[in-house]
């Protein structure tokens, strides 16, 4: 099957996208398909990798892990059937801190912080879309990481709502009270070498 012989008109199900066998990465938001970019530029990586690390030194040895893209994070609305699973999301980096929740075969269930490298294949409807299920699904933190200004949105869950808690920017550091005494510079994650 080729990426071109789906009907994007359709609904599809965590029981089609494992069947998939194609090249292209895509994801699903409620049933949608989503593509996504093929790779990702050296900025965009370089801080994944910089947010990765910082995150992984932090939760060695303790019970929370994080997890980088490719990974699957299936939101199950109704059951945990495959065919019942509609979104299928591969954030760039979660943090999960219940372990019953990791499978060999992604994450089942809300991970506790989600977050997003904007690149420039992102858009708008793509992130509201993504917005709505973390907050629906019970992330309790979303980042949203933007290269180009240099900072953080930080989303926090209040009465199930994902609000907008601040931006953070260079001189800021960031933290989480999911992870009490994790801090980081946010300048560290811009540095462009």
């Amino acid at each position: 099957m080729q990426f071109s012989d789906l009907d994007l008109t359709k609904s599809y199900s965590y029981a089609d996208y494992i069947k998939w066998t194609f090249d292209e990465r895509v994801e699903l938001i409620k049933g949608k398909i989503f593509k996504m970019s093929p790779s990702p530029a050296s900025s965009h990586q370089r801080i994944s990798l910089r947010l990765a690390t910082a995150l992984f030194s932090f939760l060695d040895g303790k019970q929370c892990e994080v997890f980088t893209a490719p990974f699957d994070v299936r939101i199950p609305r109704k059951s945990n059937d495959d065919k019942e699973i509609i979104t299928v999301l591969q954030p760039d980096i979660c943090v999960i801190c219940d372990p019953a929740k990791v499978e060999e075969r992604g994450c089942l269930g809300a991970p506790d912080i989600v977050i997003e490298i904007l690149s420039p294949s992102n858009n708008k409807k793509e992130l509201k879309y993504k917005h709505e299920v973390y907050e629906e699904a019970g992330v309790r933190e979303y980042w949203v990481v933007d290269p180009r200004e240099k900072g953080i949105q930080v989303y926090l869950q209040t009465n199930d709502k994902l609000l907008a808690s601040g931006y953070l920017y260079a001189e800021d550091k960031l933290t989480t009270s999911i992870l009490p005494g994790f801090s980081l510079n946010v300048a560290e994650l811009f540095v462009s070498r």
